[in-house]
C-alpha cells in the first residue's frame, strides 16, 4: 500500500471516529436531559387516588 492510500484510509477513520464521538455525546445529553426531566415529573404532587369503592355498584331501579 502507498503513502497517500495509508494517509487517506487513516483520515477516513479518523473523521469516522469523529462522527461516532458526536453521535455520542449528543445521545448522552439527550439521555441527561430526559433524566432530569423524569426527576421534576416524579417531585411532583400526584393527584389523589379515586376511592376504592366508587363505581363498583350500579343501582337499578325502575
Amino acid at each position: 500500500m502507498d503513502i497517500a492510500a495509508l494517509s487517506m484510509a487513516m483520515a477516513n477513520q479518523h473523521v469516522r471516529s469523529n462522527a461516532g464521538i458526536a453521535v455520542m455525546d449528543n445521545s448522552m445529553k439527550m439521555m441527561e436531559q430526559q433524566g432530569q426531566d423524569l426527576m421534576k415529573m416524579l417531585e411532583q404532587d400526584s393527584p389523589a387516588a379515586p376511592h376504592p369503592s366508587l363505581g363498583k355498584q350500579i343501582d337499578f331501579k325502575g
